[in-house]
């Protein structure tokens, strides 16, 4: 199964400023995540975010928000899976896209119950590996194991983006080639 670019949609889950200090290698997932967002925007894919309880966890991060060509409009959600959060399901049923890419915090948390909830509204669901963390990797490790054994995909933001990009000599594959160097 193929992941294609006109039927794609990023969802960037709680990448908050009060939880992402503590996030195991936080500093390199900050950086595959704006290189995977910044990918996606020359893929012209949509990108939706959400944001848990923002009242305690706090805002997206900056270098997460500043990367936003459109108004900045996180999806507030109280849920853990974004599938329980009615405003998401109705924002995600309005793109028509039958693939969902994760990449947030926390991997055996937020984005685990959101991908099997949208594996069971048959949606097909990768997480990108390398854009994903928790507090702790024996979490985040366990998580990626009982996904893929739900029928989860992994990929890594390199392979997604040249798989969605799918030919060499494009200018977005030139865009997509920078940001992958």
């Amino acid at each position: 199964m193929r992941f294609l670019q006109e039927d794609t949609v990023l969802v960037v889950i709680d990448v908050q400023e009060r939880l992402f200090p503590h996030i195991n290698e936080n500093d390199f997932l900050k950086r595959n995540l704006e290189i995977i967002i910044k990918g996606m925007k020359a893929l012209e894919v949509p990108i939706m975010y959400t944001q848990q309880y923002t009242k305690g966890l706090g805002e997206t991060i900056k270098a997460i928000q500043d990367l936003s060509i459109w108004e900045f409009q996180p999806i507030e959600k109280m849920a853990f899976s974004c599938v329980d959060e009615i405003n998401f399901v109705q924002e995600l049923g309005k793109l028509n896209k039958k693939n969902v890419i994760l990449v947030g915090i926390e991997t055996h948390v937020c984005v685990m119950q959101t991908a099997l909830d949208l594996i069971s509204l048959s949606y097909n669901v990768m997480v990108v590996e390398d854009c994903v963390s928790s507090r702790k990797d024996s979490d985040k490790q366990i998580a990626l194991k009982r996904m893929t054994n739900e029928g989860v995909k992994l990929g890594s933001y390199e392979s997604i983006l040249l798989e969605l990009c799918r030919y060499s000599g494009t200018d977005t594959f030139k865009q997509i080639s920078q940001l992958i160097k």
